[in-house]
């Protein structure tokens, strides 16, 4: 069991399946799902379907890296058609205050529950490098202004919603980009904002993240927001020391060196993820991980069974309905 936020009794119903696993106290499991560069949705229907049985929520990645994709709305539809719980990721990057308040009731009016705000890579690194950053809100804003559209009713502006948005909030943190303090600090206005649930930054290096979790134990976010931690299977010795030289993600020499070593490459990744999954559950304040299989969510299924976290449980929320009560796994 989770020892994250527990259930509030005044909101009875979870709407969304990740937030009826969460308040369960379950150990959750979501997953990536990149969108292509084409405007063909069979490989994101293909995934979710495969998907959705071993994890709880699919993430909807919104143009990662600012390279120009499938948008991360049209994406959690094809989600939702394929009987998955999609969590709709936003940037701030890419639009202004009236444009994410205008997608956040789209999406809501589509059957999404979960958003997750960010601020997004910026620009320069994608393929579009000369395009203007909006960038009108920050994501500490951005979750503030989703929190006040569902539990106030208000836009920004201070006008009613009259159907507000019914949505599961989560935001995000690098444990790995700074000083311990400031990353919790800002992981505290995160929630403090509004956020319910938080996805981390690939973990490699399950020590400093340990010492990061102590951290916020300490200050007690963890008991108002679950906290999942991410996690990325290494494909090859070349990814894990691409990864290693990313700004705020930190590799231990030795996983490099096991990659470097491995005769059966793509075994040794997912080795080394299962290690890092078991380690993760064990320690105190994580409610689940999230697995960012980056063109490798084939992958997903088997981590997810041999880390022993399948069958997913079945649980009920006001969203599909029909699902029996929660049950473990």
């Amino acid at each position: 069991m989770s020892t994250g936020p527990q259930t509030d009794k005044k909101k009875n119903a979870a709407a969304s399946r990740l937030e009826a696993v969460l308040r369960a106290g379950i150990f959750a499991v979501t997953a990536e799902i990149g969108p292509p560069k084409h405007a063909d949705g069979t490989r994101i229907r293909r995934l979710a379907a495969e998907l959705k049985e071993y994890s709880d929520a699919q993430n909807l990645t919104d143009n990662q890296t600012a390279v120009v994709r499938l948008c991360s709305l049209a994406a959690a539809v094809h989600v939702l058609q394929a009987g998955g719980d999609p969590v709709l990721q936003m940037t701030t990057r890419d639009r202004n205050r009236i444009a994410l308040q205008s997608d956040l009731l789209g999406a809501a009016s589509l059957g999404i529950r979960n958003v997750l705000c960010l601020s997004g890579d910026h620009q320069r690194f994608g393929n579009h490098p000369e395009a203007k950053g909006v960038f009108d809100l920050d994501s500490v804003q951005l979750t503030a202004a989703v929190r006040r559209m569902r539990d106030e009713g208000l836009f920004l502006c201070g006008e009613e919603i009259k159907a507000p948005p019914r949505v599961f909030i989560g935001a995000v943190e690098n444990p790995f980009a700074g000083p311990v303090e400031l990353r919790v600090l800002r992981l505290g206005k995160k929630i403090a904002a509004g956020a319910e649930f938080i996805q981390t930054q690939v973990v490699y290096d399950v020590p400093a993240f340990s010492e990061w979790m102590a951290a916020v134990r300490a200050a007690g976010w963890h008991k108002r927001a679950f906290i999942l931690a991410g996690v990325i299977p290494p494909k090859s010795d070349r990814a894990i020391r691409y990864m290693s030289r990313v700004p705020g993600i930190t590799v231990p020499d030795e996983l490099i060196r096991r990659m470097e070593r491995a005769a059966d490459p793509l075994g040794e990744g997912r080795r080394i993820a299962l290690e890092i999954i078991r380690q993760l559950r064990d320690i105190e304040g994580v409610s689940g991980v999230h697995i960012m299989a980056v063109n490798w969510e084939d992958v997903v299924p088997e981590l997810v069974a041999e880390a022993g976290l399948y069958p997913r449980p079945r649980i009920s929320t006001t969203q599909g309905g029909g699902d029996s009560d929660a049950a473990g796994h």
